[in-house]
Order: C-alpha cells, then sequence, then structure tokens
C-alpha cells in the first residue's frame, strides 16, 4: 500500500522541487477577486494602486440560501425596513445554523462600493440593534479599503453575527485530528484546550492521555475527546479559566470538540473506526515541519478522502527547523493536494485576515483545503488557527439539517462506561448515520489514482405522525442488535453533552445517554438505539458495490476482511463476487458480504470501508438480507 501511494504521489511532482504555484490559492481579504470567479489581474484587496481601474472589485453574486448577507448600507431604516431587515437576520441565522456573516458595503451582485466613515458608523450601529432584536451579538471580523470610482476612502466591513437557537446549550463543530505518530497531535491540542504552551518535552499531551503506557510512549493509542469553547464574542474560552467542563460549556456559544486520533500504523483500525463512527465535521491533518509527508499521513489523507470528510492542514513544529525547511514541508503538500485524485486547492494561511477568508472558503467550497504553519512551543501563529475555529460555520446547511429531523430515533452506540450512582451510560451520535445514504458522494478510487463518481439514491421523505429527530429523557427505545439477533427494551433516564446536563439531544448531536441498572453485558460497541416504531431489522448477509483500493494479488471468494459501516465493525467473509470471478487493485464491483460472528443493522447506501493487512478497499452498501433473531442464530453457524 505505502509503495502504492509513494508512487502515485511522486509520479506527478516536478522535477527540482520547486514551489507548486500553479493553481495555489492565495488567501485574500474580502476585496479580493482571486479564487471568487473575479476577473484576473486585480490588485491585493480589491485595491488598484496605479489610478482607476477599469473593472470594479467585486465578490460572488449574494446566494439566497446560506449564512451570508450582503448590504450596501443600513442608514436609518424605516419601522417596517428594520423589523424586515430583522426577519432576514432570522433567516441567515437558521441557515448557518446559529451564525451569520455580514459584509457591509457590498451590492447583492457582489460589487465592493463601500461606505464612507459615518455611513459605516451609522450601518454598524443599526446591525447591532438587528442583533439584539433577536437576541444575538455581533464581532468585527476585519475592515477593508476599497478605492473604485472614488476620490476618497470607502470601507466595507464583515461582521460575524452569533446566537445560540434556542433549542441548543451552544453551537457544536466536531473536528478529528489525524497524522503520523510523534508529528505533535496531542501536543497541539493539550496546548489549545489547557491555554498553556508546551515545554518542548511533551508536558502539554500529559492531561490528554488516558492510559499508563500513552504516558510513558508518548503515543496515543485510544481515542480521546477535548473540548474548546468560544463566547459570544469570539473570545477562546479553556481551562486556563475554567476548572470543569462545566464552566467551559457554561461560558461558551460556540464549542469545538477535537476527536484526537491514533496516528501509529498498528492502531489504523482505531483510526478508521474514529472517522467513520463520530462522524466528524471536518478534520484537522497535522504535519510535522521537520519530517514532512511521512509514515501514515498519505494514509490518513487517503481516508478522509475516501469518506468525504473535509480536512484542512497544520504545519507543526516550526520551531525546530530553519524556514526553508519550513517552506519545503509545504510545496511537497501544495503537490499532493493539487494530485489527479485529490483536487484540492492550497491555502497558506499567515495573516488573521487570511484565516478569515479561509475559514469561509473552506465552508462554501469542499476543494478548498487551508494550510497553517505553527509552533506549539514558541506559540507563533496560533491564534490564526483559534480565528479559523471560530470563524468556521457548520458545514452542514439548514436543509441538510431539516433532513436528519424527519428521521426516526436512531442512536449508534460508540462508547459503553459504568458510571458509579449513576449505572451503564453510553456514548455516541443520534440520527447520525442515516443521513449519509441520502447524499450523493464521490468515492476515491485506489488512495488518490482517479475519481469515480456514485450517485446514491434518495428516498423521498415523509413527515411522520408525531416529532422525530431528537431524543428526550425518558424515552422507550429499543437497542440491538444482540448476538442472537434481538432488540432489547430500555428507557433514557438522562443525557449529558460535553459532560454537561440536557434533557433533549437533537439529531446530528453526539451525547451520553444514562440507561440506569441496564445490564452492561447486553450493550456492545456497534449497537443501535431506535425507536420501537422503526421495527428495525437486522442482517448477517449484505451486498455492496466496492472498489478494491489496493490488494497484494487477486482478491477472490472466501477473503476475509475487517467491515467498517458506520459505527460497526466487524470480520466478514467474501462469499460472491457478481460477474466476476476475482479481482485486482483498481477494479469495481458488486460482492456479497457475511458477518462471521453476530448480525448488524445496516442500511442500504451507508459508507463502507473494508481492510486487512495491506488489503483496502470503499464502496456502500447495496443491499442487505433482513432475517428474524432465530434465523441469525442458525446463520452464526456458519
Amino acid at each position: 500500500m505505502d509503495s502504492r501511494v509513494s508512487e502515485l504521489f511522486g509520479g506527478c511532482c516536478r522535477p527540482g522541487g520547486g514551489p507548486a504555484v500553479g493553481g495555489t490559492l492565495k488567501a485574500r481579504g474580502a476585496g479580493s477577486t482571486s479564487g471568487c470567479g473575479g476577473p484576473k489581474g486585480k490588485k491585493k484587496n480589491g485595491r488598484n494602486r496605479g489610478g482607476k481601474a477599469n473593472n470594479p472589485p467585486y465578490l460572488p453574486p449574494e446566494a439566497e440560501d446560506g449564512n451570508i448577507e450582503y448590504k450596501l448600507k443600513l442608514v436609518n431604516p424605516s419601522q417596517y425596513r428594520f423589523e424586515h431587515l430583522v426577519t432576514q437576520m432570522k433567516w441567515r441565522l437558521q441557515e448557518g445554523r446559529g451564525e451569520a456573516v455580514y459584509q457591509i458595503g457590498v451590492e447583492d451582485n457582489g460589487l465592493l462600493v463601500g461606505l464612507a466613515e459615518e455611513e459605516m458608523r451609522a450601518s454598524l450601529k443599526t446591525l447591532h440593534r438587528m442583533a439584539e432584536k433577536v437576541g444575538a451579538d455581533i464581532t468585527v471580523l476585519r475592515e477593508r479599503e476599497v478605492d473604485y470610482d472614488s476620490d476618497m476612502p470607502r470601507k466595507i466591513t464583515e461582521v460575524l453575527v452569533r446566537k445560540v437557537p434556542d433549542n441548543q446549550q451552544f453551537l457544536d463543530l466536531r473536528v478529528a485530528v489525524l497524522g503520523n505518530v510523534d508529528s505533535g497531535k496531542s501536543t497541539l491540542l493539550g496546548v489549545l484546550t489547557q491555554g498553556e504552551l508546551d515545554n518542548g518535552r511533551g508536558r502539554a499531551r500529559l492531561n490528554l492521555f488516558r492510559h499508563l503506557h500513552e504516558i510513558q510512549s508518548g503515543r496515543t493509542s485510544s481515542i480521546s475527546f477535548e473540548i474548546l469553547g468560544f463566547n459570544s464574542k469570539g473570545e477562546v474560552v479553556n481551562y486556563s479559566d475554567s476548572r470543569t467542563a462545566e464552566e467551559i460549556c457554561e461560558s461558551s456559544s460556540k464549542m469545538i470538540t477535537f476527536i484526537d486520533l491514533a496516528g501509529h500504523h498498528k492502531y489504523l483500525h482505531t483510526t478508521i473506526f474514529g472517522l467513520t463512527s463520530y462522524c466528524p465535521d471536518c478534520a484537522l491533518l497535522l504535519v510535522s515541519a521537520n519530517t514532512g509527508i511521512a509514515g501514515t499521513t498519505r494514509e490518513h489523507l487517503g481516508l478522509a478522502l475516501a469518506l468525504k470528510v473535509p480536512f484542512f492542514i497544520v504545519v507543526s513544529k516550526i520551531d525546530l527547523c530553519a524556514k526553508t525547511t519550513v517552506e519545503r514541508t509545504v510545496r511537497q503538500l501544495e503537490r499532493v493536494l493539487k494530485q489527479p485524485g485529490c483536487h484540492k486547492v492550497p491555502m497558506l494561511v499567515t495573516s488573521e485576515d487570511d484565516a478569515v477568508t479561509a475559514a469561509q472558503q473552506f465552508a462554501q467550497s469542499p476543494n478548498v483545503t487551508p494550510i497553517f504553519t505553527l509552533s506549539s512551543v514558541s506559540g507563533e501563529s496560533l491564534d490564526l488557527l483559534k480565528v479559523f475555529l471560530n470563524i468556521l460555520p457548520p458545514l452542514t446547511n439548514s436543509k441538510e439539517q431539516e433532513e436528519l429531523m424527519q428521521q426516526l430515533t436512531e442512536f449508534q452506540v460508540d462508547e459503553i462506561y459504568t458510571v458509579p450512582e449513576v449505572g451503564t451510560v453510553v456514548g455516541g451520535t443520534l440520527s447520525r448515520l442515516g443521513f449519509h445514504y441520502q447524499k450523493s458522494w464521490r468515492m476515491v478510487v485506489c488512495w488518490l489514482w482517479r475519481e469515480e463518481t456514485v450517485l446514491l439514491p434518495i428516498g423521498n421523505l415523509q413527515a411522520p405522525d408525531r416529532e422525530v429527530g431528537i431524543c428526550r429523557e425518558g424515552d422507550q427505545l429499543v437497542v440491538g442488535p444482540t448476538d442472537d439477533g434481538c432488540f432489547l427494551e430500555l428507557r433514557v433516564c438522562s443525557i449529558q453533552r460535553n459532560r454537561s446536563a440536557c434533557r433533549v439531544l437533537r439529531a446530528g448531536q453526539a451525547a451520553t445517554l444514562a440507561l440506569g441498572d441496564f445490564d452492561r453485558a447486553l450493550l456492545r460497541k456497534g449497537m443501535v438505539m431506535v425507536s420501537p416504531e422503526m421495527n428495525p431489522t437486522i442482517c448477517s448477509v449484505f451486498e455492496a458495490e466496492i472498489v478494491l483500493l489496493f490488494h497484494a494479488t487477486t482478491f477472490r471468494r472466501g477473503f476475509q476482511v475487517t467491515v467498517h459501516v458506520g459505527n460497526v465493525r466487524q470480520t466478514a467473509v467474501v462469499e460472491k463476487i457478481h460477474a466476476k470471478d476475482k479481482l485486482r487493485t483498481g477494479e469495481k464491483a458488486v460482492v456479497r458480504f457475511r458477518f462471521l460472528k453476530h448480525p448488524e443493522y445496516l442500511k442500504v447506501g451507508a459508507k463502507l470501508l473494508f481492510r486487512e493487512g495491506v488489503t483496502k478497499g470503499i464502496g456502500h452498501v447495496t443491499d442487505v438480507q433482513a432475517i428474524t433473531a432465530g434465523e441469525a442464530q442458525a446463520n452464526m453457524g456458519f
């Protein structure tokens, strides 16, 4: 696998290792035309310093959907106009799930006109009144001067409006942290969440480790969760000024939950489980500046691409090497991101203005990949990453959230605990897996070899008779399937999100549920808790359309692999390859699998990843053969 990927990545590199500038997106301010579909040849920040411009600087035209609103000016609006503006702000906040960005001094077609100082001051005053009306807070992100067709300075101002929805305690964003072993993943998270720089010997990471052998070796072998909060003004809230996670939750309007995954190759199964089961919104790929793309970095990059997880890159340890070494690593990353199987547009972030632009373009375009260079010891450029995380909006829009809300309660079990005086507790995500199969997605074939497009059917959603897509305290659910294919009744006693009490859990949110005295021995990872009305079905045999990413010889009937489908992780045997006798690397086919140990709850269209040694493949479930509990007991003798 590694040799195949190395050959692939090395095949398109230019001789001499020169800068990869062709197609690299330079982060620019709001007045930029580069990367926004505007005409080429404009000066930075939309300013034309050699006299009047023949063509105006502009942004893309305002979209009806999304959380970005253009306003030319908001000077002394009438009462009717003011109420209309307030309603419009509510819509933008709903589209951004609690966050909206206002561009003041910009026409609806994207033309950067700008406002004089007095008009801008009056417009910001009106915007503040609008935010007060809806209970939101505003923060000025940046200001830009625009001198197109004007003899006096004119400015445009970009403002972040943030309001936690009434049905939520805080805005939530889950970020998976990937990267090779010893690249500094746990150290970076320790610095961000603890608020203290590292001493260069790994002191910052000690609070993140869960096991003694992790402390002794300095290597993460399990999945851990760390939180970083931002208040309504965009200020960082972490353990430096809060003693407990509960205090961080209470003081924060936005919460970043980092999922710290293992970097060592022998823990790859744990990393895959974290990506498939915990459903991160995006991923942070950490690369050490002094080693570059090495070890499992390529494999983690391929996993993010195959599972369609948006990612950004952080180059760490820049304090350990010369500036030329850092630049060489960045150029190496740029070449990799431009490979045919990746098709990403690198964006190097070097200033706070760049970080704001990167956050917006990262959310708007799946091809944009911001690159940060920082040090966890000196703290250099660490604030740029914080600005990016603070502004980064939710990557699912309101329509996608509504689709999630139309589904019956489905909670996937990822973790199981026993808490004194509480009883059995399970951790996981509500109704997130069910959403994946309703979206079309692209596969990356052979780890950045070539692209193929797979369109999955989108079912017709019908609103049920009762409110769905939520889980409340006291709900009666069923959990399964057990080893014999049964579903057991249980009751949700209490709910917590980030260790803070919560009465209602909504679709797409991760939480822990207390089940009281329910027998923990009956639970395992990979189960689901669903509404009894769903009449859940189970299967031990399923078919999937797969692409074999890599196999040393030929993939044929009888081969055993470990299958990952959401939170399901189990060994399965290949029963049949339709229309073929065997598969080779890069080939595509419909394959029938059979679970070896116990039945599972699967959905048609769910993304699938399988592995065995160097063998790897991806695909999606096309058919499940539903069975009864009695049939499951008989089939497990296979």
